[in-house]
């Protein structure tokens, strides 16, 4: 393993984050913030509780999984679509550095940016509403499988795409459709029955269900499923990540 490698695109990844502080870590924190001065103040004052939790409670971990899910997919596609765009990662190629290093680098950098952007809303949320985390190991856990998960899929779309509009894609027509539609905003329970088995089929309500049972104990789902469920789209995702440098699809081409 060259460490000095994975060190050396790991630590210019993360330069990249303090000198677009604003656009990285700035702007979300203020969007999520939006989000809790309109659901939570407006819409929770119309709602008392759900499953017991406030409402502005309620939807915490939803929103952090919204930045989570979008910032994870835009600073690991961005960082290895870039090297793609310039020509440059013809010289990392070259280079005496595998392709479990490259990987380590780009994803490590973007799902360490997005637990920090998680953790600086987590922060953010309880200076609105009361917080309280049940399982704190389970939250910081749920919040690693995901960053490092989404930062994989990122990687993925970051090589698959010959264009930056590609690059926004998947982020804004699929991954964010699927976040508000998983339950981020509501209990499943609410729905009629019909509604309830097709937000099944949604995967993203299995990441929300097993992060909000961190904090309140409350699931849409079982925990285990949960776990599966992000275990599997985590496996899938690595052989993915394999099969593009083993056979040099959109990299070498």
């Amino acid at each position: 393993m060259n460490i000095y490698a994975v060190k050396a695109i790991y630590l210019f990844e993360m330069s990249r984050t303090w000198r677009t502080l604003f656009q990285s870590i700035v702007a979300p924190v203020i969007s999520t913030a939006l989000y809790f001065v309109v659901f939570g103040a407006v819409i929770g004052s119309r709602i008392a509780e759900i499953e017991g939790v406030s409402f502005g409670s309620f939807i915490v971990p939803g929103l952090i999984m919204l930045s989570l899910l979008t910032q994870s997919i835009s600073n690991a596609s961005f960082g290895i679509y870039f090297p793609k765009f310039t020509g440059t990662i013809f010289e990392l190629l070259s280079a005496p550095v595998s392709s479990i290093e490259i990987v380590l680098g780009y994803v490590g950098a973007a799902a360490t940016k997005s637990i920090l952007l998680g953790l600086i809303i987590l922060a953010t949320a309880n200076l609105f509403v009361e917080i309280h985390i049940v399982h704190p190991l389970w939250m910081l856990t749920f919040l690693v499988l995901t960053a490092v998960t989404f930062s994989l899929f990122g990687f993925i779309i970051g090589v698959w795409a010959d264009n930056f509009e590609k690059l926004q894609i998947i982020p804004l027509l699929v991954v964010t459709p699927l976040v508000f539609l998983g339950g981020s905003f509501y209990s499943i329970s609410m729905l009629p029955p019909f509604w309830q088995n097709v937000t099944l089929f949604n995967p993203v309500l299995y990441l929300i269900s097993g992060f909000r049972w961190s904090f309140y104990e409350n699931a849409d789902v079982s925990v285990e499923l949960s776990l599966a469920m992000i275990t599997f789209f985590l496996s899938l995702c690595l052989a993915t990540v394999w099969w593009i440098f083993k056979t040099g699809y959109q990299v070498k081409t």
